[in-house]
């Protein structure tokens, strides 16, 4: 036997060991692979045969079938199903939510439908419609639904009522950069197909005097989420009419999920303390909801001896609290961290109702499979992963030092009350060390950016959240009824300010956040893997997932930031300095692209280079007509005028031109990106070095998937 062989032996042979030592460990994993599925199914370049998923399901599992005695080929197919089902799943949300895309922008559109949401973003709202109706657009073209913002004095809007409205809309649009991320996915997944902005005033209309029996039926069908909807939108108004200001928009945040009325320079410095994720409903909102009805409850009920003698009031406190959550989560809209938290909730409630011990972990993998079954693409999304990331890491941390606190418990059983607020205070700091780490990476990966002090600041912000904000946030609930709402909000609005003036303190501290420049998905794969190799599993070769964290994390250094970027109109171009910092040709055209691209370079902001003359320290040369960038000896022409173009394509190595390039002018410069380039392939980023020029563009990185769309020109 070779050392190699034996080598192979040995480790397969630690596997077989420590696998069969964590067997009770095993069905952890089996969100693990459904999720795999799935990140295969959007990690494709081209949308797979509609059968493929189907069939790699039933295939594993008349496999794990035939394998069912041999137990090691049988566990390799059951997790085969759970990858192929994670794929089929996908494919069929894919195919379930399929919607007409607006296919052009359209400058001026006279728009009808229904209400389904209203968003206050001040100094606008944004509305939702559904069942959308636009004069001159045939109806298999028509957006079944459609965004619009609204600005100025508009009638009293609330979901279910019909609008008519002169609007300018265009397609969802396509991700600034590629790598950036894709809002038109996001959009797709939620039967999105158009947003804009309106020219003037909305009417309230009539409905259609005709409708089919299917369309009415459907209608019946969702009177259930308007309600909700329209529920949301009183409490929403009853809390901002009875706490004006910052403090009435966070409680609107805390207790119905819309944070559009918040202010900018308060959700800045919410989220450059680290305390963004008190303003996201999740664990510890819903968590503290179900806990007060809980134990409310069933004190009350207590109170009450024949009641408490005879019947189970534990149960039904279980039962009330249960129900509580799911109020919660269709009032506040019913997010991916939401959905997590109640059914973790509802599951241990569950438990206690039927008189059964709840398992963290595996409650943690029925919650995960659920929220993939149902909606796939939250897989790639912030929320989830930051969610499960965060509440797995706890788990897995708690359960490390389980048997530790247990010995204390056996050994110190006394307690005094200064004892009992140290080791409160300790759990909160272990809590939120234990969750900034988990959850670090993805804010990285979707934000660019690292909030340093965020254990200093939810020390202070989060027992004043649990002990103070939520109780009355609870109270004003029940009081909402009886109008007195406002007794509660009061109260709630203080603690609110005191957890405001936490943030803008921890904010304001040197050095508070780092930006970050943009990781490889790759890198966040590593991490992922690594990251629950080290939380599922319980012996030491746990450990080995250690590695792959820093294996992900080094990804980081290794993608450098591009040195050009284009838009995908032509009239936004960036640089490079020789320092690595960003410039770009224009402080207004596109200000969000340039924002983005500033975010993923891990700059906060992106400076305009001067129309004419020399910048980035003389790497970029400017006139009227366009740039000449020279760096790793190559240049590059950023053509604004074409008449530039006879006199930059004979000197320059790389032409990118916002005018199309009708002859074969440019046939001797090795790379030319022309207006039809950009308008067929989005955004452009290149990578100069001294043996040429490496581009990447957005329609590369996307593929062609349902949720890409062929852009067309402007109509008025």
């Amino acid at each position: 036997m070779t050392i190699s062989h034996y080598g192979v032996g040995t480790a397969a042979a630690w596997l077989s060991t420590n696998a069969s030592a964590e067997r009770d460990r095993w069905g952890l994993w089996l969100p693990v692979a459904y999720g795999t599925g799935v990140a295969l199914y959007f990690a494709l370049g081209s949308e797979p045969p509609g059968w493929l998923g189907g069939a790699g399901t039933a295939s594993a599992v008349g496999l794990a079938i035939l394998c069912r005695r041999h137990i090691g080929l049988f566990v390799i197919a059951v997790a085969l199903a759970m990858l192929a089902a994670g794929f089929a799943g996908a494919q069929l949300r894919s195919a379930m939510v399929a919607a007409p895309v607006l296919e052009r922008t359209l400058t001026f559109a006279d728009v009808h439908g229904r209400v389904v949401e209203v968003e206050p973003r001040p100094p606008r709202r944004r509305i939702l419609l559904e069942w959308v109706r636009i004069d001159g657009l045939p109806a298999a073209q028509t957006p079944a639904r459609v965004r619009v913002s609204m600005f100025g004095a508009e009638p009293l809007i609330r979901p279910g009522d019909w609008l008519g409205l002169r609007a300018s809309l265009r397609p969802p649009p396509e991700p600034s950069a590629p790598g950036a991320f894709d809002f038109a996915r996001q959009a797709y997944f939620k039967r999105l197909g158009a947003v804009g902005f309106a020219r003037g005033p909305a009417k309230l209309v009539e409905p259609p005097g005709a409708m089919t029996a299917v369309s009415a039926e459907i209608t019946r069908l969702e009177a259930w989420r308007l309600w909700w909807a329209s529920l949301r939108q009183t409490v929403s108004g009853r809390i901002l009419a009875a706490l004006p200001g910052r403090a009435g928009a966070v409680a609107t945040a805390l207790m119905t999920g819309e944070r559009g009325a918040i202010p900018a320079a308060e959700l800045s410095a919410m989220r450059d303390s680290g305390l963004a994720h008190l303003l996201a409903i999740s664990g510890l909102h819903v968590g503290l909801v179900a806990g007060l009805l809980y134990f409310s409850v069933r004190a009350i009920l207590a109170l009450v001896p024949w009641l408490a003698l005879r019947y189970p009031i534990r149960k039904w406190a279980a039962a009330l609290a249960a129900s509580g959550a799911f109020a919660y989560l269709m009032l506040t809209g019913a997010t991916v961290p939401t959905q997590r938290a109640v059914l973790m909730i509802s599951l241990a409630l569950l438990a206690v109702i039927l008189d059964r011990t709840a398992f963290s972990p595996r409650m943690v993998a029925w919650a995960a499979i659920a929220v993939l079954a149902f909606a796939p693409e939250t897989l790639l999304s912030a929320s989830f992963q930051m969610s499960f990331a965060a509440v797995i890491a706890l788990i897995a941390g708690y359960e490390a030092l389980r048997d530790r606190r247990e010995r204390g418990n056996r050994r110190f059983p006394e307690r005094g009350p200064i004892v009992r607020a140290g080791i409160y205070a300790g759990g909160v700091a272990l809590t939120s060390l234990i969750a900034g780490l988990a959850t670090a990476p993805f804010a990285v990966y979707h934000f660019n950016r690292i909030a340093w002090y965020g254990l200093a600041g939810n020390m202070a912000a989060v027992p004043l959240t649990a002990m103070w904000i939520m109780p009355w946030a609870v109270v004003a609930f029940l009081l909402m009824p009886f109008g007195a709402e406002h007794l509660a909000l009061v109260p709630m609005g203080w603690g609110i300010e005191a957890m405001l003036s936490v943030a803008e303190e921890v904010a304001g501290w040197p050095g508070a956040i780092s930006l970050v420049q943009a990781m490889p998905t790759s890198g966040l794969v590593l991490i992922a893997v690594g990251g629950l190799w080290l939380c599922l599993w319980r012996r030491p070769w746990r450990l080995a997932g250690l590695a792959a964290v820093v294996a992900g994390a080094v990804t980081v250094t290794a993608n450098p930031p591009p040195d050009v970027l284009a838009s995908s109109d032509g009239r936004l171009f960036a640089v490079r300095t020789p320092e690595g910092e960003m410039l770009v040709s224009s402080g207004r055209a596109r200000r969000y692209d340039a924002d983005v691209w500033a975010r993923r370079s891990g700059e906060n902001d992106a400076e305009t280079w001067p129309r004419t003359g020399t910048a980035a320290g003389g790497r970029l040369t400017c006139d009227p007509l366009g740039c000449i960038y020279r760096a790793q000896d190559q240049s590059v022409a950023l053509v604004q005028d074409g008449r530039a173009l006879i006199d930059d394509c004979k000197a320059t190595t790389v032409v990118i031109s916002r005018e199309p390039i009708r002859t074969n002018i440019c046939d001797s410069t090795p790379l030319v990106i022309d207006r039809f380039d950009l308008w067929r392939k989005g955004g452009h980023a290149v990578w100069l070095s001294e043996t040429g020029a490496r581009v990447e563009t957005v329609a590369d990185r996307r593929g062609q998937r349902p949720w890409t769309v062929k852009r067309g020109r402007a109509e008025r």
